[in-house]
């Protein structure tokens, strides 16, 4: 059984603010919990009695009926186990130098950003700078659309421009853009910074002047009515396919 106090306390970690000033997120699913619980401590874990628990340590199992789980669980359709986890002071992967990395500018969806995790596990990119105004990588939505990726891919909010400032001035920086050139004739690095922007306005203006290497997703064939932009986690799966298709 769990008692109010716990259920009250998890469903409290919606709110971002309260995930800042507990520094804890919650992950659900025996996937996701899984690989998390590979790489961190979890400190509170609600589970009914079907999953299995690997690399539990010391955390606090609470074992629920199903009809518990669905008063703590922010699924609608709850996944047998449920997992408070601390958000760590440190990243969980150090990123690698030289490396190709992902800058974020202003993504706001919470399904956009969890996408683009995954994306970024698959294609070998283990880190993704994201500004400020990006949406919360602990939302309880983006941990789910990681489906675990969060466990392997360390994901730092910063100051984009400050951040490419520090920069050597021929560092590779690349951008998608409506003025761009063809992605796939255009040469590209094994290492470098691909940014993407917002859902709606792009990347703006005072990171896309920090951009170097200005690329176009083309649509086919040319010339034709088509649609006005591609969504953001889909461009990033193109661009970060073509350049390790190259490498």
């Amino acid at each position: 059984m769990i008692s109010k106090a716990k259920i009250k306390f998890i469903r409290s970690l919606e709110q971002k603010k309260i995930r800042m000033q507990e520094r804890m997120f919650v992950a659900e699913g025996p996937k996701v919990v899984g690989d998390l619980l590979k790489v961190m401590h979890a400190k509170l874990i609600v589970k009914t009695a079907k999953p299995k628990i690997e690399n539990a340590g010391d955390a606090e199992i609470i074992d629920v009926t199903e009809e518990e789980l669905r008063k703590v669980s922010f699924l609608q359709h709850p996944q047998d186990i449920l997992a408070v986890f601390p958000i760590l002071e440190e990243p969980n992967v150090k990123p690698a130098i030289p490396s190709l990395s992902l800058a974020l500018d202003g993504v706001q969806d919470p399904g956009n950003l969890g996408t683009i995790i995954r994306i970024a596990d698959w294609f070998g990119i283990d880190h993704i700078y994201c500004s400020i105004d990006t949406a919360d990588a602990y939302n309880p939505k983006v941990v789910q659309a990681t489906m675990g990726s969060l466990a392997r891919v360390n994901v730092e909010y910063t100051d984009l421009k400050a951040l490419m400032e520090t920069f050597p001035a021929d560092y590779p920086i690349y951008g998608t853009l409506l003025d761009g050139k063809n992605i796939y004739k255009e040469p590209l690095t094994k290492e470098g910074l691909i940014v993407m922007g917002n859902e709606g306005n792009g990347i703006s203006p005072e990171i896309r002047n920090k951009v170097n290497h200005k690329l176009l997703i083309p649509n086919y064939p040319e010339g034709r009515d088509t649609a006005d932009s591609l969504n953001v986690a889909i461009a990033t799966a193109i661009t970060c396919n073509e350049f390790r298709r190259r490498q």
